[in-house]
């Protein structure tokens, strides 16, 4: 099915972190009907996200931080297993990921490599996330001293199978974490 927008409007609702906007639009359908709809869309910037692995010791670096999306949904402490994450400052997605993994981490990851990139809530945010991994070893890590400004953020090293039974059984919850871990079980990364 093919569509075409047409008489799109635009209005900013909020400006206090990023950008909220409503759109009205008419969706022209391939039979001719036309359809208006209201959305309203979030626009973030886009992301990028990483799995740190050591295959000759069978484990993911993953990080724990407060998240208050989460608490507000339900999650009783608010703190979240996840996999280190960031949002682009105007720079290649390969370069925002590597500042991450050293802000979030304290792993100073030189080569990583790209699997793919993927909208994580199309409904309602523009995000786009770049996926990447990066084997890490001991002597790459820097620094003990992680998270910037106000983060909380607790550096987590477990078996790969542990992070797998993790997600299995809901104690992973993170959406882009849970594709990071299936990606890596999928390839057997770890047998």
């Amino acid at each position: 099915m093919s569509v075409k927008i047409e008489n799109i409007q635009s209005e900013l609702l909020s400006k206090n972190w990023f950008q909220l906007h409503k759109y009205t639009f008419n969706l022209i359908t391939d039979n001719g009907k036309s359809v208006q709809q209201i959305r309203e869309v979030y626009d973030r910037g886009n992301g990028a996200t990483i799995l740190l692995y050591n295959r000759q010791k069978g484990t993911v670096v993953l990080i724990e931080q407060f998240r208050m999306p989460t608490y507000v949904n339900g999650n009783p402490g608010g703190m979240l297993l996840e996999a280190c994450a960031g949002l682009l400052d105007n720079d290649s997605p390969e370069e925002c990921i590597r500042r991450e993994a050293m802000e979030e981490t304290g792993y100073q990851v030189d080569k990583v490599q790209k699997l793919f990139e993927a909208y994580m809530s199309p409904g309602g945010v523009t995000e786009i996330v770049y996926f990447f991994a990066a084997e890490y070893h001991s002597d790459q890590k820097i620094t003990d001293d992680v998270g910037v400004e106000d983060e909380v953020i607790d550096v987590v090293e477990l078996p790969f199978s542990e992070a797998i039974a993790m997600m299995a059984d809901g104690r992973i919850k993170d959406g882009k974490t849970i594709m990071l871990l299936q990606y890596a079980q999928i390839h057997n990364w770890f047998k």
